[in-house]
């Protein structure tokens, strides 16, 4: 064993042998009795030239050692091993995996006071405040993704000729890349990283979402937007888990909860760009017909910078030490802590205090990298052998999140998390469907209806709108350079008539006879031609592709209400925040949910857009309170080395909650009310009793 020996480890419990394993220049730390079993370091003899530490020591005049200065001890498992030698153990293979998991346990619960106490003694200053900006930027960048498709489906749609199955598959594909990328990536996080896994999910949404600007087919538009979705969705359950380990206990729930707005001005930036962006059709370029860069292809490339701004700003911060701790790796993890420190004395004005940790525990390494040596395997070999291993190792961290230890904890948040995100999701997307069904029977409450009309030998070159023409007669006349937007020709009579350049939105001819009639570079199909009788009528040049012809005024109220639906969560996320370490997560989780069910029902009273707006905004603002609060619960109840993959699977069932709440919901606009409210309140309620009999994590240390 290259971490411990058992009968040595046993004997320091009874103080034969060793007594101490860190030592502090002014005490110990508080709360650990001294003979606990870890390595008293005065206690041992000189040791070899090749065990001593890298790290440089400090000498004053006197050739004296700086007190409190990282003095270069050899780690106590090389003393230990010399230690074999008056103390035979029983190797590991030899020994039970009980035994051994019983250990690695009891280590585990022995650093996680050891650490508390060190990141206490580090401070929260300037270190943690620009990690929080960093690592802030990348959960902006997911609310980003949330909004972005939603915004550019108008445009889209025309752009790309997309049917109604299309959009709303477009719609849920990030969310299906979300589930994917958060369960995957968040179990990577726990085997090879917080860092590393951060950065690669946010590379593969900058690479995709940048790419999708660009794209010109609804297929691999489709296929780039899953992709970017399965990368932002793999950096949220990391993003907790990183910035929690670099907080103590007494400042883990507010900040982890101030870190949350960063979702809400993601919604904000991203309401704003498409207010400023997307409306003008101009800001683009094409190249032949085939090849259109319109603005709201601007806005997605836009909507990529929060990410490559955070990919970048990231490359400059250090890996968790709690996970290097976990892996074994002590030096770097002491080497990350005294940097947090000495960062946040400087900026305080202590430059001159100096980090008294000299050793930290590491819990007992049990797992082993099966490796393939470069002479007994080509590289895919050893490459394949890398990959197998690794995603066992995820999927055993899966399944120790359903053991008897845990089963009962995640099971109740998997329902807490599922039942918040059918509710919240299913509603946010309702809440716009529902405006805009109130538009559309405002808009149609104004159609012009003209009957028995007979018009000859005019030329119409101006624009036609909400209009319905019945039993009309038209003859030579020529329709130029004009367009259609929601216009109806029903039972009417077109003779020797001439269309060029027209373009049209919304508008069909159902049981028209057209004699002798020449379409000459228009968008008028075939489809457009409801039960119609052509005689000797003749289609040349048609229209390809789609066309945006109409800017649409009520999309600057879409705009509108996603920008207040995302700034109403700001006094929820403040008082959270504020509240999060006083009244506890639990009593946070089950009064959110409740508050925001009593919201629900009055959507009853909302027959208008802007009571519509008004309830929106308050069952945001209700609702966000119990968000920040799952995901401070989620980071405290699992331990280190299985922390981003339980959040990875809660967070990937919220997804799933996600998409189910979108089908659900939009499919009763315009049908019923009372399905999608009852559906929602209920959930609401059912999770939010539910979530009461979690277990209180307010005042326990990071395991």
């Amino acid at each position: 064993d290259g971490y411990r020996n058992t009968n040595l480890y046993q004997g320091g419990r009874a103080g034969n042998q060793v007594s101490d394993d860190y030592r502090y220049q002014d005490g110990n730390y508080e709360g650990y009795a001294p003979n606990d079993g870890y390595y008293h370091g005065g206690d041992e003899p000189a040791h070899e030239e090749d065990a001593q530490s890298d790290v440089t020591e400090g000498h004053d005049e006197d050739d004296e050692v700086y007190e409190g200065e990282y003095q270069g001890i050899p780690h106590p498992d090389d003393i230990k091993e010399k230690q074999k030698q008056r103390a035979p153990a029983v190797a590991d293979e030899y020994r039970d995996r009980a035994d051994l998991m019983a250990e690695r346990m009891e280590d585990e619960e022995q650093l996680a006071h050891q650490y508390e106490n060190i990141i206490e003694e580090c401070g929260h200053g300037r270190f943690q405040w620009t990690l929080f900006f960093v690592l802030g930027l990348a959960l902006m960048a997911d609310g980003v993704e949330v909004f972005v498709v939603g915004f550019v489906l108008p445009s889209a749609e025309k752009d790309m000729c997309l049917s109604s199955s299309n959009k709303g598959m477009l719609g849920l594909i990030v969310y299906l890349g979300m589930m994917v990328g958060a369960v995957m990536l968040g179990g990577l996080a726990d085997k090879l990283g917080r860092k590393q896994c951060l950065i690669i999910s946010l590379a593969i949404n900058a690479a995709f979402a940048f790419l999708s600007s660009f794209v010109q087919g609804y297929g691999f538009f489709l296929f780039c937007r899953l992709i970017s979705g399965l990368g932002i969705g793999g950096s949220l359950p990391i993003v907790f888990a990183y910035f929690s380990e670099f907080l103590s206990r007494e400042k883990r729930g507010e900040h982890l909860s101030w870190l949350c707005m960063f979702w809400m001005i993601g919604g904000i930036f991203a309401s704003a760009m498409a207010w400023s962006i997307i409306p003008h059709y101009g800001w683009g370029f094409s190249m032949g017909t085939k090849y259109h860069f319109h603005s709201w292809r601007v806005f997605v490339l836009v909507c990529s910078l929060p990410c490559i701004a955070s990919l970048v700003a990231l490359k400059f911060m250090p890996e968790s030490p709690r996970f290097l701790l976990e892996i074994g790796k002590h030096d770097e993890a002491w080497m990350i802590l005294k940097q947090v420190h000495d960062t946040n004395m400087r900026a305080k004005g202590e430059p001159e205090r100096v980090f008294t940790v000299s050793y930290i525990k590491t819990p007992k390494q049990i797992d082993e990298f099966i490796e393939i040596q470069s002479s007994t395997g080509t590289w895919y070999q050893r490459w394949l052998v890398r990959i197998t291993t690794t995603f066992k190792q995820v999927w055993d961290n899966v399944l120790y999140c359903l053991t008897a230890q845990y089963r009962m904890n995640t099971l109740m948040l998997a329902v807490v998390w599922f039942t918040m995100a059918l509710s919240y999701y299913g509603l946010i997307v309702w809440f716009p469907d529902m405006i805009r069904y109130f538009q559309e029977e405002a808009y149609e409450s104004r159609v012009k209806i003209f009957d028995e009309e007979e018009v000859s030998h005019f030329t119409f070159n101006f624009t036609l709108e909400n209009q319905i023409h019945r039993n009309g007669e038209y003859r030579n006349d020529k329709f130029i350079g004009m367009k259609f937007k929601e216009v109806r020709f029903e039972d009417s009579l077109f003779e020797e008539c001439y269309f060029e350049d027209v373009t049209s939105s919304e508008t069909f001819f159902e049981n028209c006879t057209i004699i002798s009639t020449v379409f000459y570079n228009t968008d008028l199909y075939e489809h457009k031609f409801i039960n119609c009788r052509l005689v000797n009528s003749t289609f040349m040049k048609e229209k390809e592709g789609c066309h945006l012809d109409f800017e649409e005024d009520n999309d600057f109220l879409i705009y509108l209400v996603s920008f207040l639906g995302s700034l109403s969560v700001l006094p929820g996320n403040i008082i959270s925040a504020l509240l999060m370490d006083k009244i506890g997560r639990i009593k946070m989780i089950g009064g959110s949910m409740l508050i925001s069910a009593v919201c629900c029902f009055f959507l009853f009273f909302g027959n208008s857009e802007s009571a519509m707006i008004g309830w929106q905004c308050l069952f945001c603002g209700a609702s966000i309170a119990a968000w920040n609060a799952l995901d401070v619960i989620t980071v405290e109840l699992y331990p280190t080395d299985k922390r981003a993959t339980a959040f990875g699977i809660l967070n990937g069932l919220c997804k799933f909650g996600a998409i189910l709440g979108n089908s659900i919901f939009s499919s009763f606009v315009g049908i019923t009310k009372v399905v999608p409210i009852l559906l929602a309140s209920s959930a609401l309620v059912g999770g939010g009793l539910l979530a009461l009999r979690l277990p209180e994590t307010r005042d326990q240390v990071l395991m």
